[in-house]
């Protein structure tokens, strides 16, 4: 049997300190945070079910956070589409908007699940899985290595699939974007809608 603290169920020895707007805080001193944005995020919370820690939604720039134990050092070598670690680094602060507790959905930056006796640190282990699977139902699988960006012509890491060319007398050809140009692709309502939701709000800025 496993030895392990439950970190979902540990009483929070912190709250965010300020109580009147979202403050700017360092990450590696209470806790480190896992970001994703929310359309991959959404799907990892119904995954992940009760054993979700606490959770921030920042709809400014369409990402979630959970908070995860600092000690979690396996976490930083993560290698997942559009899905971040913050954590303290030895050259550079990491910063992170944390809002009020008492903040919910009618701010742009709030409590998604509070923080509670029963909800604070979300457990990596379930974290990564909930997180993987997200990733293949909303992005869809993993395309091999680097793609070419169709808008800038460049090679990106994380290529999203955009559309895909039929033509009848050579086999289909896919077509990627990086996740910046993503949205831009000119299509129908319906599969623009699915590029929206692959790479909502997708951008550099955590």
């Amino acid at each position: 049997m496993s030895t392990e603290p439950d970190v979902t169920t540990q009483t929070p020895p912190w709250a965010p300190p300020n109580t009147e707007d979202v403050e700017a805080l360092p990450v590696g001193i209470w806790w480190d945070a896992i970001s994703a944005p929310t359309p991959v995020a959404d799907r990892a919370l119904d995954l992940l079910g009760d054993r979700s820690g606490a959770v921030i939604q920042d709809n400014t720039y369409g990402k979630t956070y959970w908070l995860i134990d600092t000690a979690t050092a396996t976490a930083r070598s993560w290698r997942m589409r559009q899905v971040r670690v913050l954590a303290e680094l030895a050259d550079e602060g990491t910063l992170l908007g944390v809002p009020p507790a008492s903040w919910r959905a009618d701010h742009q930056t709030y409590w998604r699940i509070p923080l509670g006796p029963g909800r604070y640190l979300t457990d990596t282990h379930h974290l990564i899985r909930a997180l993987r699977q997200a990733l293949d139902d909303v992005l869809g699988p993993e395309p091999d290595g680097r793609q070419l960006c169709y808008r800038c012509q460049l090679p990106t890491d994380e290529p999203v699939p955009v559309a895909i060319e039929h033509s009848g007398s050579v086999a289909s050809t896919t077509l990627y974007a990086c996740p910046t140009h993503a949205r831009d692709y000119p299509r129908d309502a319906v599969a623009q809608a699915a590029a929206m939701r692959r790479a909502l709000h997708h951008g550099r800025t955590r």
